[in-house]
């Protein structure tokens, strides 16, 4: 028997948050999902606030991950030492709030979910994600285990997904909010995708409003970021897991938009 597992990329502002909410269900009820992962980092724009966290998880998620604008909104850090249902990246510093795994017990089994962050192109030091995926899978009972590894650079989300090849069941990027178009699995029986995308508007620069990333990009004073409006998409991948050897069977990539 295999199970279907989703994994939603990066919801970026309201426009993200309200087509997550208006057609995360319909999507997990056609394609048959079992477990649902998404990434919510930027839900408040930069950030995540505790009213969205509640909005993630009514809309259908069963997790939600996070990345390096996990401390955008200094309201989430009581979240992220109270509910096991927020993870942020487990290589943080050991100080900070919160934890990098959680285990959950499903109709199928337990199922093991490791946020990760890369190092390359990021402004601050974490510690080696390789050492610590290590560490956190060693005594894993967990068949299922799915890591979602926010990284900027590909040549890093493709050496952490050969690392852990034939030892977790998927890898998926997150981070860029640009779909990839290489989803499969790799010789030894891991999914993977580079980047499963973002879930947000689809007139936007990953998310943002246009004209304020533009005037960046020609060098203009500097301006705060603001999430973009209008129509959205929902970007995200589904990974078939053999539910007796953890193994994928295959990726499938969607993009649903309004």
């Amino acid at each position: 028997m295999s199970v279907n597992i989703l994994a939603v990329g990066d919801v970026a502002g309201k426009c993200g948050l309200d087509i997550l909410s208006r057609r995360l269900r319909t999507i997990q009820r056609l394609e048959k999902i079992r477990f649902t992962v998404v990434n919510g980092e930027n839900a408040a724009g930069i950030g995540i606030m505790p009213q969205h966290v509640r909005e993630i998880l009514s809309a259908g998620a069963d997790v939600i991950t996070l990345g390096n604008h996990t401390w955008g909104r200094q309201e989430i850090s009581d979240t992220l030492d109270d509910s096991p249902y927020v993870l942020r990246p487990a290589n943080f510093a050991p100080q900070v709030p919160g934890r990098g795994l959680g285990v959950y017990e499903t109709g199928f089994g337990e199922v093991a979910v490791i946020n990760l962050i890369g190092r390359c192109g990021m402004d601050f030091g974490p510690e080696s994600p390789f050492f610590e995926v290590d560490r956190l899978i060693k005594d894993s009972s967990a068949k299922i285990i799915l890591v979602d590894f926010h990284a900027e650079a590909t040549s890093e989300k493709l050496a952490l997904a050969n690392y852990l090849d034939g030892r977790v069941s998927a890898v998926w990027g997150t981070h860029t909010h640009v779909q990839t178009s290489d989803g499969r699995v790799l010789p030894r029986g891991t999914g993977y995708i580079t980047d499963l995308g973002m879930t947000g508007p689809i007139n936007s620069v990953i998310g943002i409003k246009t004209e304020i990333s533009i005037s960046m990009f020609l060098g203009n004073p500097p301006r705060r970021f603001e999430a973009a409006g209008g129509d959205g998409k929902i970007e995200c991948a589904i990974f078939e897991i053999d539910e007796k050897t953890g193994r994928c069977l295959g990726v499938k990539t969607l993009r649903i938009t309004d």
